[in-house]
């Protein structure tokens, strides 16, 4: 299916950060996600965040990535995928 846009976003509530994560897609499908910049493993600030969050919530919350289903929900329902 050919789309007629180069870019789209929106903002999502992410279950797995439990913040919210800007989701970009580009018209070949590629996401982009803000959370994962943020919540990487490899930022100790972020992680101290997250480990705080986990224990308010009682679960444990980490970000999945691009692969995530929030993510390619989306970038699927904009290409018309199932």
């Amino acid at each position: 299916m050919m789309v007629d846009w180069e870019i789209t976003a929106t903002t999502i509530l992410c279950e797995a950060v439990g913040d919210e994560v800007t989701l970009i897609v580009s018209r070949d499908g590629t996401i982009k996600c803000s959370g994962q910049q943020k919540y990487t493993k490899d930022n100790k600030e972020a992680a101290k965040i997250l480990k705080k969050k986990s224990r308010k919530l009682g679960r444990k919350l980490g970000c999945e990535g691009t692969g995530c289903a929030s993510a390619t929900g989306y970038r699927d329902g904009l290409l018309g995928k199932k």
